[in-house]
């Protein structure tokens, strides 16, 4: 039962409830009872120094000690208390005693101060009886009595009494109802929680687009499940992501199969065919190797590029940053690229660059304008041309590779940087620098621009050729994993 939050916070409330009212309840007795003594001490004070006034009063006018004592007493009424005049021996001269009160006692006569009232509780009758004592001195007379004023103290008890009763039925009926109500505020106030988690349990991995319910959402519990919600938002978009990454990996292992089987399939064609009769020439010998060799070829950079997007996929490509001149590069890739392209007849064209410092990662950006290079030259027809330019602006720097070949379908173009995606066969953009169409060219281009935060797209494609621009931030960069 302790385990339920609202069970324990009733007990809670309602401890402290009953510490608070026990505390004040005895602060209340003490002060009730304090109260209570003083008034009655202050009773007998006055009814004392009254009785002392009309003895002085009464010898001045001329009676003996034992008429002013009888005088006094008939003189000075108090319902509630005894009265009783003592000579300077103690010998008692005059007394009186109220209805239901015992008559007051002098306890010693060596006990009464002069002329200061003296207080004492005495056992009288079986009650506690408080007497007032007071020296009188009438120096006219040359007389000395003593004055004494009692009081049951049983009124004292009975009132207390009655507060105690009171008390003893109140605080467990004030805890009773706190209890009660406890629970109830309790239950009312918990329950967005226990909504919250009836909700929660009902959340999995099939419904994470399911929220927890926000009644207010500025105090804590609707801040609670406002953070929860983002929670479950967050870990939706994950698992989304994971699912397309899943999914992505099946369609890349599917692909990869795919494209390693036919130059597979190639290789062991080749070597059959060529192994059938004992005795070829050499020239058939050589063809079947050039063929194995091209096939390997394919194979090697297929493999090559499937491995650094495998990296990148799973963010263990660290990029190798330093400060080096973009232009330059450029140059170089557009010499090397120019190779290639003359044993098919094609010219690469190197615009003049503005020289360009920048940091990032030389070995990635190199592959980048390999592979649009190559895959711009694969599909330009002999005597076209390739042309590559770079512009700078304050923030930015932009490359550009257009080319003269018969361009994309424009059915095919939203989706010519996917994995392995080939265009039809007059114009199949994915092939790979220095590879054999892996289709993957495009999409490491496409990584790798996005890996220094910037951008790769196809500017247009049309009949007159494909203009791709690769647009990247001019900025200082931490080494990091992409």
């Amino acid at each position: 039962m302790l385990d339920s939050v609202r069970t324990r916070l009733t007990f809670w409330y309602v401890g402290v409830l009953a510490l608070v009212l026990l505390a004040f309840s005895a602060g209340t007795y003490a002060l009730l009872a304090r109260s209570l003594r003083e008034r009655l001490d202050a009773g007998l004070r006055s009814t004392v120094e009254t009785m002392a006034l009309s003895l002085e009063r009464e010898r001045a006018e001329g009676e003996s000690e034992e008429e002013a004592a009888r005088s006094t007493i008939e003189d000075v009424h108090f319902p509630l208390q005894s009265l009783a005049v003592c000579d300077a021996a103690g010998r008692l001269l005059a007394g009186k005693s109220a209805p239901g009160q015992p008559q007051p006692i002098l306890p010693s006569a060596s006990l009464v101060p002069a002329d200061t009232p003296a207080f004492h509780t005495l056992p009288i009758e079986q009650e506690e009886c408080r007497v007032a004592l007071r020296r009188v001195r009438v120096t006219s007379a040359e007389s000395n009595f003593i004055v004494v004023a009692g009081q049951s103290r049983n009124t004292i008890t009975e009132e207390l009494e009655s507060l105690r009763r009171i008390f003893f039925i109140a605080i467990p009926l004030c805890l009773a109802l706190a209890g009660m109500g406890g629970w109830f505020l309790a239950r009312k106030a918990l329950a967005p929680v226990v909504a919250m988690s009836e909700q929660a349990r009902r959340i999995g991995a099939e419904n994470l687009q399911d929220r927890l319910p926000v009644a207010n959402p500025r105090d804590e519990l609707g801040r609670l499940a406002t953070t929860f919600n983002e929670l479950l938002a967050r870990l939706g978009e994950a698992f989304a992501r994971q699912e397309r990454a899943i999914a992505l990996q099946r369609q890349f292992m599917a692909d990869a199969s795919h494209e390693l089987r036919t130059p597979l399939s190639v290789l062991r064609t080749a070597g059959e065919v060529t192994m059938e009769q004992p005795h070829r020439d050499e020239s058939e010998y050589r063809e079947a190797l050039a063929m194995i060799n091209q096939q390997t070829l394919r194979l090697a950079c297929l493999v090559e590029d499937m491995f650094t997007l495998a990296r990148a996929d799973a963010g263990r490509r660290e990029l190798e940053l330093s400060d080096f001149y973009l232009d330059e590069l450029l140059a170089e890739t557009a010499r090397a690229a120019a190779v290639l392209a003359e044993r098919k007849g094609v010219r690469v064209a190197e615009r003049s660059s503005p020289e360009t410092l920048y940091r990032g990662d030389e070995g990635l950006l190199r592959q980048m304008l390999l592979n649009l290079l190559d895959n711009a030259i694969k599909h330009t027809p002999r005597g076209g041309e390739v042309d590559v330019t770079l512009a700078r602006s304050a923030s930015t720097v932009e490359i550009t590779v257009a080319d003269t070949g018969a361009g994309i379908p424009l059915e095919d173009q939203p989706k010519i940087f996917e994995r392995f995606f080939r265009a039809d066969k007059a114009r199949s953009r994915t092939g790979g620098a220095n590879g054999g169409g892996g289709g993957l060219g495009l999409s490491i281009a496409r990584w790798i621009a996005e890996a220094h935060d910037g951008t790769l797209e196809l500017r247009r494609s049309g009949a007159h050729g494909s203009v791709f621009a690769a647009s990247l931030p001019i900025s200082t960069q931490a080494g990091r994993k992409v």
